[in-house]
Parts: C-alpha cells; structure tokens; sequence
C-alpha cells in the first residue's frame, strides 16, 4: 500500500468502497462484508490431505491458523446459488467462514413476504434488495394490501449471531429481519395476536428469543492455546531436549506452561459466564391470542408479530416492540447513558400509509434492554405492544455483538515481537547450517548432525520468551488490585501504557449520578427575582402549583414513583399524591390524578387534581397538563407547561419573559447547570369542561406566563479535576463523549479543565437540507462570543471542537475528509449514541492515537471493548464488556493504570531484549563451543536457565510503576533506532568479550586441548572460559537493561530483584575463583591451575558492565545519538509518523476551519421576544452561515434556520 492509499484509507469513515464484480453483504453499511461462495472440489481435497499426510500434519496446522485457505484450496469459487460454503471477507480484513444449511422442515403454504422497494445495486455485479424480510399470514398480508411473493427460507447460513438467508429474486443473501424496516405503520394496529401454531411457524424462522453467550469448553481452550505457534515450537523443542535427555529444564519448562494455560483457562471461562450471566434474562410474558385471550409464555418464546401487554408495575424488556396503547416510563441508560427516564407514546394511527422506521419512531418503541418504571392505561385499554425484533437482531443483541465482536486492535510492540521472533528465527536458520556444516567436516553421524542443528535453532529463539513476557504483565495486575482495579484481559495492561488519549463518559463518570434542585427563579412581572431554594412564601402561587403537579407520577404499591426528575421537583414541594376515592370524588371533572397540598398551604386551594396530561417528547421539549384546582367554590382550570426553556418563552406572552432571559440562561447553562421552564395560564373562558379532553394541544400550550427557572445541578467529582489535570499535564489529550446535552457538557469540561482558558472552543453544527445539490452544510461558532472580538482569525488559534451526534452522523456521511480534522481537535462530543462513541474510538484509533475509555453504563459497552484499554466504573453491563473494572467509582483509577501500564510495558520492552540478548549471547557461546567440536554440558545449561535466567526474569518484572506521570511516553516500536542500536551494541559487546575468552585461554602456557573420555565429555579450559564469561553477561545484562525512571521506580526499590543479583553473582564469583570439587564435577568445569588467571574474568565481567552501562544509559540513550537518529529517520521516511501529527501540521499551516462571528443561536426563540445579546433581535441579526463544500442559497433557508434549534436541547 502506498502513503497516498494509507492516508486515504485512515481518513475514510464508514466502510471500504465495494470492487466492481465482488459480492457484498449490507452494502454501505458499517458491517458491509465481500462474500465468495464455493463447493467442494472432490480431487482438490484428496490432494490436499495428501499434501497433509506427507508433511506430518503440519499443513494442517498451517491452514487451523489460516482456514481461509484451506477452504480456497480444497473448494472451487462459484455463484451463492450453488455454494455450501461462504466466505466472508470484513472492512477490517479478518476472514470468516460459514458453511450453509439446508433446513428439512416442509414449506409452510400461508407463509409469505411482505415486499417493499426491490432496490437494484447497480456497478458492482449483482442486485440486492432493501426489503424486509417480514413473515405474515397471506390473510394479514391480503387485509392490509401487500404484494407478496415467495421466498425461500430453507436455505441460510450464520455468521456473527446474525442469519442470512436466501433471496431468489436478487440471488443473494440477505439479513433476516423483523418487522422494523418498510412497514406501514397502520400495519402495528391491524395485528391482534398469533395463534400457537403461527408463533411456533416463526420460531422455526427467527429462532429463540435469547442472547446465549458461549462458554467455551476446557478442551476448546486448550486446544486454541496449544495449537498458537509459539506453543508449537514450544513443545517441539521440549521434545527435542528430551531426546537428548535434558529432563530437568524441560519439565519445569512444562509444568510453567501447564499453570498458565490453568490459569488462562481459568480466567476465560470466567469472563464468558460473567457475560453470560449478566446478559442472560428471561421471564413470563403475557401474549394475546386473539381478541381479549391471553397467555403467559417464556420471553424466550416470543417472535415478531405478537402482541404483549405491558404490566403495570413495569418490566425489563427483553425484545424490541412498538408501543400501540398505552403509555410506558422507561429508563434507557443503556443505549443514552442518561438516567432520566421518558415517556413512550403510542404509535400513531396514520391512513396515509406511513412506512414505520426504528430511528423515526423510537419514541414509540421500546427497546430490548430498556427498563420500563410503569405503564399508563388510556381508558379500560390494555398497554399493549407488537413485537418487532427478537434476539441477537434487537438493540441489545447488537450491542452484544459488538461485544463479541470487536474490532481488531493491533499492538505495534506486539506485532514487531512477532517479527523479531521472525528475525531471530533466520538467526537460527543460519546457525542450523552452520552446525550442520561444521559437524560434517568433523565426521558426526547423521542422527547427531540433526540434533544438534536443531538444538541451534532452539537456543536461538528462546522457548521461554511467551513466559518471561508476562511476568511483567502478572506482576501489574497484582498492583492494580490493591489500587481496587481488576483486570479480566492481561494483555490489555501492556496496551494502557501507550495511551496518549483517554475518552470519558460524564454522568456517573466525571460528574456524580442523579440530579439535585440547586434552586428556584421565580418571575413575577416580567422580572427576575431572586434565587431561592425553599418554597414556602411561594406556596399557593401559580408556579408552586405548576412544580406539584406538571409531572407524570404514581403510586405503585404505596410508593410514588417515576421520571426521577420529576420526582426530585415533585419532592421540593413537600406535596402527596392522594389513591383514595373521596379525593377524586371532590372535584367536578374525572381526574387521572390528585395532588394533595401541604397542611401548611395558606391558599383555599388544599388539593390539586390532573385532568388531563400532555406527554414530554424530546420533539416538543416539553410536556404540559390540565389541572382543576379544588378550593371553597367553583373549580379552576389551569395549564401548566414544564420544558426547555427556549420552548417555554416561544409559547409565553412576550410581555411576560424578562428581557435578561437569555442572559440569566445561559449564565446558569455555562456553569453546568440543567435549567427548566415553567409556564402556565388560566382556561377560564378559552375552553368548556366538557371540551377538556378534546381540545388540541397546540391550543392548550400558547399564550402562557412564564413563571420561573428550575435550575438543576449535576455536580463534578471531587476526584475529576485533579485527574484531568494530571492527564493534561503529561500530554494526554482528554475527550468528553457523553448522551447528555452539549452545553451542559461544555460547561463541565471547562470546570474540571478539559477546556482551559487558552482554548478557543468552536461549536460545529450541521444540518441537513432538502436539496440533491446541497444535502447538508457545516456551521462553525465560537462557543463563547464574549471572546470573538479578541481572538484573531489566524493560522496560531488553539482550537477545541464541541459537536453533539446528529452533527457526527452528518460529518460521517457528507463531510469524511472533515472528520479527521473534527477528531483531531474535538474535546466534548454530546448527545451521542452508543454506535457512535464506538465510531469516535475508531476515528481516534484510524488517526493513530491510543485511546482508553472510562464509563459506567451498558450504553459504554461498545466504545469500552473498542478502546485500546477500557475501564468500567460499573460492575453491571460495563464491566463485562471492559478489560478494567474499578470498584472505586471515580476516575482516579485513570492514572493509575497508565502509570502501571508503562511499568508494565518497560518491563516487558526490556524482558524481550534481555531475552533476545541471552537467546544470542547463549547462541553466540554454542557456536564457539562447536568450532572445536564442544559444547556446554546438561547442568551448565540448567544452570543458565533455571537459576539466573528464570530468577532475573522473575524478579525483573517486580519493580513497581512510578509515582508520576511524564510527557513522553514510553518506546512500543522494537523496531526505533533506539532499541536496535542497544541490542546490536550490547550483544556486539558479549561477542567480543567471549571470544576473547576463548582465544586467550588457549594461548596459556597450561592450556591442554581437550581428549574425550566418553561422548558428551565437554570440560575443557575453552568450555569454562566461555561458560563463565557468559554468566557474567546474564547477570550484567539484567542490569543494564532494567530500567527505572521515568516509568518505572528505581531498582533499588525492588529488593528482590537486588537480593537475586548478589546471590547470583556471589555463586558465580564462587565458581570463578574457589569452585568447590563437588561443582567443578556437577557442571564439568575445568577451573584454571593459576588463581590470579580466575581473577582475570572478574576483571573482564566488571569491563563489560561498565561498558554496557555506558552504551546503554549515555552513549544510546534517548536524549543522544539514537534520539537524533530517530529524528532523521522520521523526516526521511514521513509516512512513519502517525497521521495525527502529520495532520496537525497541516492545519497549523491553513486557517481552516472558516468562523462565523456571531454567536449561537438561541434555539426555538419567537421574532417577537427582544435579545439583550450583541444582536438587538432575531429578524434583524445578521447571521453568517459558513458553508462547508456545499453551496446554498442563504435567503431560502435563513428563516427556516433561524427557527430551528442548534442544539436540540
């Protein structure tokens, strides 16, 4: 791939364009897959396992780890009609393969498909159809005027959780849907129920009702663990040792390896039932079977097309379905991550055969997942809902999918280890041709010759490499959990050390979890009073009575409950609500429900009872009731009306909003406050009581007085600031990704220091347009117009980006060479759903950032397994789904597993080259030996392997993380200048001083050649001056290669590692210089007769550590030679740096983005309310809309802008 196609691919968003010719499943989708059908070739698979049996089976090793090829060399590609496999081919190039079933059940003659809009996809060699795949009874179908043809449902196949199935008419598969796409909606009110026979019809189609998660069998496990290469070549080199009776080391090598995989199969199955667990729900539903008859089933049992009634004290829901009477309360943290409940309506009746959509009528749909508080009957009418999707179709089987399947995250050190492993392997290659030559020339039978060159190539890529990398990681997990944070992926420890951004949720994350009523502003003639936070002179007034009942509470089993909002409103008025029927009894009109006032109450008035209640839709921003206020005399109807407080002014008479309006909101929305509107009005007169459940709402909620501000508080984390300063300060870039609103989220990013006072924060805003020509444009502003005047429209500007998702989902469609930039620069990211916080990771991830996530919810669940490290503050959905759990439900857990992660990551950088220079100081000491036909006995190599190399790797890694966090993160690339330079310096060093040894203790006046008494006799005075210099260099290299500051503490503080140095080099001074006989015989040394020639080795071992010190931490630090190097390398090479810098300097160098200079406007604001802003009003402002790629005429589209919402509050 060139730098041209990388820069591209990195800055294209969605997935990759499709190959004219190539088949595709969901083309220009995000799960887009190529799909190629084959059948089985019945000489190419004789072939093949032939091929296999001829190479021992290591063919089919090869093809376990790459299937792919094995289905394309035993199978011949053809059309999908006639394939029994597919393989399946995603954006992120990881391969899959299915093999398609035939189901045997007879064809059932009613069943048919609802079609609509047979799409033809022209350009890239097939058709495929936009239909849903929807089953319906040809009675249903026929009453409600659908074409209908037949389908063959026989044939599908299964990859990822999801089914595909075969289409006739386009020759393709497609995915099996319910009844959430290209239905009418009139449909949803048609349907009364499905007998068994039919539910068990469809259940046979769509499958079980359930979210199962695997849980792999022992077997499974192992069997994946011991078939990974580098357990392969472990256990071919344990079968090679044990050929030449090397028993000690080999099974201790293999009782290590038995534990891990253990405890690896431990850990897994552990994670996949805490998953299973968590995601796992069923219950009894109540399903109609036709006009008033009802049955209690298992939810598992349910398909698209019942019809279930919602019961009254609430439930989980555990399928998606449209709302059709009734209304429902629900908690949807999963999918916003708010936890302020909404109401659910109705689907409406619509005759104009409007197509139902999920994203147009999620107000009326409930989702899998979703909590529902409790249900609202309208008359003697069950709350009913259809079924729509079931299973690993609805909401929260997607979001379990994404769990199961994520996308691939590569760990650059990770991935040059392999190649190192790859380079270290050549390394092996050559001294197995080495051996072979030399130990020919020497005359060795061939059964030694193969030996011995194989025990060349072991000792040239350690077998103990996979075990000695995890020390580190083993070691840091222990550290993280006396911090409290647990750890279900070790791996994911290494990855956190390399993480230069981090992503944060806000509520329950930054900010504490709920809301409190900071305080009241009440107005009263057209002014402003005073900020109060009791109520008491104000009980009685229209704005007390307007708090105590604009709400849509109940009682349920003696307890008041719904919206908490509502509740904590609800609650600052001291007010009950009343069950009994002598309350209801004392008021002229049904009421729904009765307020009852306190006892303090000076007013007439002592109970208030809601005739009839207007739902909150987030369209309207805003609900609104009719109340009867019971006193002494006749009752009195009153409206009141509780929203945003744009929308509350736009239906208030303008004589009674306050002219500060807009300076008072937003002075309360940029501290962090969530502000509400109160407005209300006397019906007296407007409307009859007989009218009352009749009259339009539009009706009801004009012409209001503003009453006040609820001002509600979320607050910051008493841990959050310090935190975000502590990532600031070490160049961590910090990101808000949050379901709530933008403002609000902007103000909190300024408290706790996400935006500081040098940044220039720009609101991007998008809109979509009803042109072919012009379907969507950008708009720029500063989010603080106070500032425009003062900041220049230069290249030096320090911008910062703030977008809510709507505007993301544009960007991602209309504008894709802009999102890099908007990434790049964006700081707070509101209102976004989870398939987009996900999105903003990847985006991250593409530009070549490592990025963490830090949430709380199920709705964090996707961008938590997408980050490179995920931490869940939530024990729940979360934590299933995140590598980290923190029990302290707070961010300080943020910079302490950076910190540990680094620790973690130096630890295992330097294990990996410590071991790699011992695999070639040993490999280098073995060559040497066989220039004269000798080697190192059985106990000299268990000497090297089980005592100093398994005690310094061990306690290598127990040096904990250091106390801070600097800048400049540690090296990942194995590859850098730095890294290559030190080991190539420092295994240069062992060779010289090596062969040294060997050359020099042969020209001794007492040098005798060795004569061998019997095969494997090897003490001679070459034998022990290799030996003993070699483990001089084990013991030096340790040293020199564990590193402290400024990731790790100093070594001094690890005094295991100390206390192991100076037993090792006490016994290896021992061997040196006064071996006991007993040693001398157990390791076949031959120590030299003259003492003062021992002490040369001392001399030698103290010459090399001072030379390996120097090379390491002055002459090839970071801040010398191979710092300049890296410098060069990168402007030679510029495609080896990550884009994100690339593109920094690129926009340093323009002064894009263009600014409007104007502020914001305030959403949903009438021509005729006057603005105490710069602009005297709204028709008189003059607005500069900055266009971005697409051209419009501004005059057409001003008014329509002006009055629309930029912020859908």
């Amino acid at each position: 791939m060139t730098k041209k196609d990388k820069k591209e691919k990195e800055r294209r968003s969605g997935p990759p364009p499709m190959k004219p010719g190539h088949q595709y499943l969901n083309p220009d989708k995000d799960d887009q897959m190529e799909i190629i059908g084959y059948y089985p070739n019945t000489l190419k698979i004789v072939i093949v396992w032939g091929l296999i049996v001829m190479t021992g089976g290591l063919l089919r090793l090869f093809y376990y780890w790459f299937p792919h090829l094995m289905i394309k060399s035993s199978h011949t590609r053809c059309d999908l009609q006639h394939a029994s496999i597919v393989l399946l081919k995603d954006q992120y190039q990881q391969c899959f393969v299915s093999r398609v079933k035939t189901s045997q059940e007879e064809p059932l003659h009613n069943t048919w498909i609802k079609k609509r809009k047979v799409a033809a996809v022209t350009g890239v060699g097939y058709k495929t159809s936009s239909s849903s795949v929807v089953l319906e009874s040809m009675t249903a179908l026929t009453a409600v005027g659908c074409d209908s043809f037949n389908i063959d449902f026989s044939r599908y196949f299964i990859t990822k959780k999801e089914k595909y199935i075969w289409n006739d008419e386009t020759n393709v598969f497609q995915k099996m849907k319910g009844l959430e796409d290209n239905t009418d909606c009139s449909f949803f009110h048609k349907l009364e129920g499905l007998s068994k026979d039919q539910q068990q019809e469809r259940r046979i189609r769509f499958g079980e009702n359930s979210i199962r998660v695997h849980v792999s069998p022992v077997i499974e496990i192992i069997l994946k663990q011991v078939m990974s290469p580098f357990y392969i070549f472990q256990m071919f080199s344990c079968a090679l040792w044990l050929q030449e009776q090397y028993y000690y080391y080999t099974i201790s090598l293999l009782v290590i390896n038995f534990f891990s995989i253990a405890s690896y199969i431990y850990q897994t199955r552990k994670m996949q039932r805490a998953l299973r667990n968590t995601i796992a729900m069923s219950t009894i539903v109540s399903v109609c079977r036709g006009g008033q008859v009802y049955e209690d089933i298992s939810s598992e049992d349910l398909v698209p097309g019942d019809v279930i009634e919602i019961p009254r004290r609430g439930c989980m829901m555990q399928c998606d379905a449209v709302l059709v009477s009734g209304n429902c309360i629900v908690n949807e943290s999963m999918l916003t991550g708010e936890s302020v409940p909404m109401t659910k309506t109705p689907l409406p009746r619509h005759d104009n055969e409007e197509l139902f959509s999920i994203k147009e009528h999620a107000r009326h749909v409930l989702f899998c997942g979703t909590k529902v508080i409790q249900t609202q009957q309208q008359g003697q009418d069950k709350v009913k809902a259809i079924v729509v999707r079931t299973g690993f179709s609805t909401t929260k089987g997607g979001l379990v999918r994404s769990i199961l399947y994520p996308k691939p995250v590569e760990f650059k050190f990770q991935r040059d280890s392999y190649i190192f492993i790859g380079l270290l392997s050549l390394m092996g290659v050559v001294g197995f041709t080495y051996t072979i030559i030399i130990m020919i020339q020497r005359g060795f039978s061939a059964s030694e010759i193969i030996l011995r060159s194989l025990d060349v190539v072991t000792t040239a890529v350690p077998a103990a490499l996979p075990l000695a990398l995890t020390i580190g990681v083993v070691f840091a997990q222990s550290r993280l959990q006396k911090c409290n944070i647990y750890c279900i992926s070790p791996n994911s420890i290494n990855v956190s050390g390399t993480i230069n951004v981090f992503c944060f949720d806000k509520t329950g994350t930054l900010t504490e979890d709920g809301l409190k009523l900071q305080g009241i502003v009440p107005v009263s003639a057209n002014r402003y009073l005073p900020e109060t936070e009791t109520l008491q002179e104000w009980m009685g007034s229209s704005l007390f009575n307007a708090m105590a009942t604009c709400h849509s509470l109940t009682v349920i089993e003696g307890e008041t409950t719904g919206d908490p909002l509502d509740l904590i409103i609800f609650e600052a008025t001291a007010c009950s609500l009343a069950e009994s029927r002598a309350a209801h009894s004392q008021f002229a009109l049904p009421v729904s429900t009765v307020v009852k006032l306190p006892t303090t109450q000076k007013s007439d008035t002592n109970m208030l009872g809601i005739v009839r209640q207007f739902t909150f839709t987030s369209n309207l921003q805003r609900m609104s009731v009719i109340v009867s206020e019971s006193g002494k005399g006749k009752d009195k109807l009153m409206v009141y009306c509780k929203g945003a407080p744009e929308m509350i002014i736009s239906l208030s008479k303008p004589e009674s909003v306050p002219p500060d309006f807009h300076d008072i909101l937003e002075s309360y929305t940029k501290h962090g406050f969530r502000v509400l509107a109160l407005g209300g009005k006397d019906l007296e007169g407007e409307v009859r009581e007989d009218q009352v459940q009749k009259v339009p709402r539009l009706d009801m909620e004009k012409d209001l007085n503003f009453l006040g501000l609820l001002v509600m508080e979320n607050r910051l984390m008493e841990e959050t600031t310090p935190v975000i300063h502590q990532l600031r300060d070490a160049d961590i870039k910090t990101v808000m990704v949050t379901g709530d609103n933008i403002l609000t989220a902007l103000s909190v990013a300024e408290e706790c220091g996400m935006v500081n006072e040098t940044d220039n924060v720009i609101l991007v805003q998008g809109r979509e347009l009803a042109s072919d020509s012009a379907p969507a444009y950008l708009e720029y502003t500063y989010a603080n117009n106070d500032r425009v005047d003062a900041i220049p429209n230069s290249k030096d500007r320090n911008l910062r980006f703030a977008l809510d998702g709507k505007t993301w989902a544009i960007i991602r469609q209309h504008f894709p060479d802009v999102l890099p930039k908007i990434v790049l620069k964006g700081v707070v990211f509101a209102r976004m759903s989870p398939e987009q916080k996900a999105q903003l990771i990847e985006s991250l991830q593409d530009l070549g950032y490592y990025v963490g996530m830090c949430g709380d919810g199920a709705n964090d669940c996707g961008a938590l397994k997408t980050a490179h490290a995920g931490i869940s503050l939530s024990e729940a959905e979360a934590s299933v789904a995140s590598p980290f759990t923190s029990k302290k439900a707070n961010i300080e857990c943020v910079p302490t597993l950076i910190r540990e992660g680094r620790a973690a990551l130096v630890t295992s950088f330097g294990l990996f080259k410590f071991m790699a220079c011992y695999s070639l100081t040993e490999f280098t000491s073995v060559c040497i030996l066989y220039w004269v036909s000798q080697n190192m006995s059985d106990f000299e190599y268990l000497y090297v392997d089980m005592f100093l190399l398994a005690t310094l790797a061990v306690t290598f890694g127990r040096t904990s993380g250091y106390d801070y966090l600097v800048k400049k993160p540690p090296i990942i690339n194995l590859f850098s200048v730095g890294p290559v330079l030190s080991l190539l310096a420092l295994v240069g060093v062992q060779i010289c001083f090596q062969v040294f040894c060997f050359l020099h203790v042969s020209k001794q006046d007492w040098y005798v050649p060795l004569v061998s008494r019997w095969e494997y006799d090897y003490t001679s005075y070459q034998n022990t001056a290799v030996y003993i210099m070699s483990c001089y260099q084990y013991i030096i290299l340790a040293i020199t290669l564990s590193k402290g500051e400024p990731y790790r503490r100093s070594i001094f503080t690890n005094y295991w590692f100390l206390g192991n140095i100076v037993v090792c080099t006490a016994i290896t001074l021992w061997l040196t210089i006064y071996p006991v006989p007993g040693a001398v015989t157990f390791l076949e040394l031959k120590p030299s007769p003259s003492v003062p020639y021992r002490f040369m080795y001392v001399g030698l071992a103290i010459m090399d550590f001072l030379i390996c010190i120097m090379l390491e931490d002055y002459v090839l630090s970071e801040t010398f030679i191979s710092y300049k190097l890296q410098e060069k390398l990168e402007e030679w090479l510029a495609g080896y740096r990550h884009t994100y810098s690339l593109l920094e300097e690129e926009m340093a160098g323009d002064d894009w983005p263009p600014i409007s200079n104007q502020q914001p406007i305030n959403p949903s604001v009438p021509n005729n309310v006057k603005m105490t802003s710069k602009n005297t009003t709204i028709q008189n402002s003059n607005v500069s809309i900055q266009d971005e790629t697409f051209k419009f005429d501004k005059n057409n589209h001003l008014q329509g802008y002006v009055n629309t919402s930029m912020h859908k509050l």
